[in-house]
C-alpha cells in the first residue's frame, strides 16, 4: 500500500518520462504548506535555467510572510516566466511534480502563461 507521498511520486514519475520523450525544458513545481518553488529545468536535465520561490527574500517581504496561497503562487510564476524569458527560454513543458493541477498550481501554471512562457 502505498502513502500519499509516495502515491504522488509515482504520479510525477510518469510525467518526467513523457516529457523527457518531448525533448524541451520543464517548469517544475513544488508545494510545501508555507511555501512554493518553481524552476525551468533545461532539455537534457541537468541545468537549472530559471528559478523562483516565496522562499526568497524579495518575495517574502512582498508578501508580507504569506507564501502558502494562490497570489504567492502566481506572483512566483510570473518571475520564473520572466526569468526564463531573460534566460532564452520560451517553450515549457508544465511538469507539476504530481500535484493536482488545481488552487495554487493553477495560479502558478496561469501567470506563466500570462507573462509570455508557452505550454
Amino acid at each position: 500500500m502505498l502513502n500519499k507521498k509516495e502515491q504522488r511520486l509515482r504520479r510525477a514519475r510518469q510525467t518526467r518520462e513523457r516529457i523527457a520523450k518531448q525533448g524541451v525544458a520543464r517548469l517544475t513545481v513544488f508545494r510545501s504548506n508555507l511555501h512554493i518553488y518553481a524552476s525551468v529545468i533545461s532539455e537534457c536535465g541537468t541545468k537549472v535555467v530559471a528559478s523562483a520561490s516565496t522562499a526568497e527574500k524579495a518575495l517574502r517581504e512582498q508578501l508580507g510572510g504569506n507564501g502558502g496561497n494562490a497570489a504567492a503562487a502566481a506572483l512566483v510564476g510570473k518571475r520564473v516566466a520572466e526569468a526564463a524569458k531573460a534566460a532564452g527560454v520560451d517553450k515549457v513543458a508544465f511538469d507539476r511534480a504530481g500535484f493536482a493541477y488545481h488552487g495554487r498550481i493553477k495560479a502558478l501554471a496561469e501567470a506563466a502563461r500570462e507573462a509570455g512562457l508557452q505550454f
